[in-house]
């Protein structure tokens, strides 16, 4: 099946989806080489049933999400791999360790602060059951209207709204009263957790391979200790949609839509 597109059809499939499709994988599964295997298995997929795929390039991204979506079903365990007491367990466990902080350069910081809130924020995501946790992502990540949100997992807009209600709410619990991006005055502040963040493995210094969680570039310029962007006053988002809508683009493989094309055209 995969034969019978040329080339150019497959780049037309494969170049303008890939990132978005690796961004959903990788939110969910918090994994880059289970993102960029499942994203092949995704495109396979795709091609197999390409007799079924919208006329409307708008429309394509929704049927590549409810392929990628059913995929990921089909593969992740129902319960989170991961869950809230182990993250506190990870970050929040040791005593507080601001001497790490001080120790580094302006640059240095700044990126390990940037590291670490995406890092975190990410990981708070993967405590949510699978299903929640894609409503969250293709809402306040990917930010999909309601009614292509629900398609995309192939549930009717009431039932994505329950989900995406509960995943918020236990995502806000989960912050409200721990983070300081949410609340400046909250116990968990980034400069007191890199250094237990950096001995534990959950972030990398500059200049180090990325970890799972490692969310930018070496050579991006983090801009803001809360993220708000550039000419944006630097104070905390509190609105959890806000900090989620913020977060930048995992790091991808640039070579990622070329060897996606050479599998699928063998």
């Amino acid at each position: 099946m995969v034969a019978k597109l040329d080339r150019e059809r497959l780049r037309a499939l494969v170049e303008p989806h890939w990132r978005r499709l690796y961004n959903f994988v990788f939110r969910l599964t918090l994994d880059r080489d289970r993102a960029e295997r499942y994203v092949g298995d995704i495109f396979t997929a795709a091609v197999s049933q390409i007799d079924t795929a919208p006329d409307a390039p708008a429309e394509v991204e929704v049927w590549l999400l409810g392929i990628a979506n059913t995929l990921l079903e089909s593969r992740l365990p129902r319960q989170p791999e991961v869950n809230f007491d182990i993250l506190d367990e990870t970050l929040r466990s040791e005593a507080t360790r601001t001497d790490v902080v001080r120790s580094l350069s302006d640059p240095q910081r700044d990126f390990l602060l940037w590291e670490l809130k995406q890092g975190c924020m990410t990981s708070v995501i993967n405590c949510l059951p699978p299903g929640e946790r894609a409503a969250f992502v293709v809402c306040h990540i990917l930010k999909l209207p309601d009614d292509q949100a629900a398609k995309s997992l192939a549930i009717t807009e009431s039932a994505y709204k329950v989900r995406l209600s509960r995943a918020r709410k236990k995502v806000g619990d989960y912050l409200a009263p721990r983070c300081e991006h949410v609340n400046p005055m909250n116990p968990c502040r980034c400069p007191a957790r890199v250094g237990t963040a950096l001995h534990k493995g959950f972030i990398r210094s500059i200049g180090q391979s990325g970890g799972e969680v490692s969310l930018r570039k070496a050579a991006d310029n983090p801009y803001g200790r809360y993220g708000t962007g550039i000419g944006h006053e630097d104070v905390p988002m509190r609105d959890i949609s806000a900090i989620y809508g913020s977060l930048p683009e995992p790091e991808m493989p640039d070579d990622l839509p070329a060897k996606l094309v050479d599998a699928l055209s063998r």
